[in-house]
């Protein structure tokens, strides 16, 4: 076998290194997410207590993501992403642990802050490796952190439905995805800096082209906090559902965003990264016209599913573009995770105070205005060239086990 084809076996190796490692890091918010009641309860804290520690997840990852670039430089890409994404998988047990307010908001700073890191540094070795491939795969990368979410989601509902300690639950699923991850992570790339390569700043504000690209993340990430948050929320107390079917209208867009994810590398390839996201765009317009205009449920459930086409691709999208930007990938994708993990932070009580002074309408009327801003700032996702190398001066050895 040619050491052409060699390498180009243990890239595409790499890939589904990578996209395993995706997959465990979605697990565990799918974990968290589904025992929340369980974590209240266990604290004893109050709706809004509860409100002001779950925006702490977001602080940790804000403080914490510029710090993944100078870690990857110190320790090889391969070494930090074991550390972080094992930091990440043992965070996990951290809030179920949390005996009174205090506590809870030093954990999930904490856990925010490990899983910012994380992201940080999967996303830049998903972005090195469809440059080597020469194909997109970032948007099938995300979407298998959706399909890590929906099983994590999964094992936490039937957990809860058997009425387990979250302490036992997320001990033991913590346990198993540190595992896999640390399995996931031997075949991934090792990049490591070149011997006159600069280390980057600890802190440093982002290129402006990243934030230029985060704009137009924070106009996505905005949607779907939005559409996650509020979707069960509009369908009953707008159009007067039953909880069934409120719920099944914030599964549907879950399921419906994962799926667009899976196939949109393909259209990728096919239309490049503007058109699609443009296109995009449009498809997210269009359903949030639906969901404000909806005079039935079926109006507004088909009204979120566009939505969850229109923005299921946008953020892997902008993660790629940030890889590309500049000498200095880590730090970009670092500024454009920053600027969609504020407004994740931001939108769910963005809306809400939205429609307690002018209604649901007036809440996802923004959305689709958000929503015109994909579609008219696309351009700035525009690719560089994938066979220039992802990160300069660096080196990168073949993915696999040490001798």
């Amino acid at each position: 076998m040619s050491a052409g084809v060699e390498q180009q076996r243990q890239v595409r190796r790499a890939r589904y290194a990578v996209a395993a490692v995706f997959a465990v890091h979605g697990a565990v918010t799918g974990s968290f997410a589904t025992r929340v009641p369980w974590i209240q309860d266990h604290a004893s804290v109050s709706a809004g207590q509860l409100g002001l520690a779950l925006a702490f997840p977001a602080l940790g990852a804000s403080v914490a993501m510029p710090l993944a670039g100078g870690i990857s430089h110190r320790f090889g890409a391969r070494t930090a992403l074991r550390g972080l994404l094992a930091l990440w998988t043992l965070s996990l047990v951290l809030p179920s642990l949390s005996p009174n307010l205090l506590t809870l908001c030093a954990a999930l700073f904490v856990y925010g802050a490990s899983s910012g890191m994380a992201d940080v540094a999967m996303n830049a070795l998903g972005v090195e490796v469809e440059n080597r491939l020469g194909r997109s795969i970032m948007s099938g990368l995300h979407g298998m952190w959706s399909a890590g979410a929906l099983i994590g989601s999964a094992g936490g509902t039937l957990a809860a439905h058997l009425g387990s300690d979250a302490r036992l639950h997320h001990a033991l699923a913590a346990g198993v995805l540190t595992v896999l991850g640390l399995v996931a992570c031997t075949w991934v790339l090792d990049v490591t800096p070149g011997a006159d390569e600069e280390p980057p700043p600890r802190f440093a504000l982002p290129p402006r082209s990243a934030l230029l690209i985060g704009a137009v993340g924070f106009c996505a990430v905005f949607g779907e906090g939005a559409s996650l948050d509020w979707s069960a929320v509009y369908l009953h107390d707008r159009l007067h559902t039953s909880a069934g079917l409120a719920a099944a209208c914030t599964t549907g867009f879950t399921l419906t965003m994962a799926a667009a994810r899976f196939a949109g590398d393909r259209v990728v390839d096919r239309f490049g990264s503007v058109r699609t996201v443009r296109a995009s765009g449009v498809l997210a317009v269009l359903g949030g016209l639906l969901v404000v205009l909806a005079d039935h449920p079926a109006m507004a459930m088909c009204g979120f599913g566009l939505l969850g086409l229109g923005i299921a691709v946008v953020v892997p999208l902008c993660f790629a573009a940030a890889g590309r930007s500049g000498p200095n990938p880590s730090q970009a994708i670092a500024g454009v995770a920053t600027v969609t993990y504020t407004s994740g932070l931001i939108a769910p009580s963005a809306i809400g105070g939205l429609a307690q002074a002018a209604g649901l309408v007036a809440s996802f009327s923004l959305v689709t205005l958000l929503a015109c801003g994909v579609a008219g700032f696309a351009g700035v996702l525009r690719p560089g060239d994938r066979s220039r190398p992802v990160v300069s001066q660096r080196s990168a050895e073949v993915p696999g086990p040490r001798p």
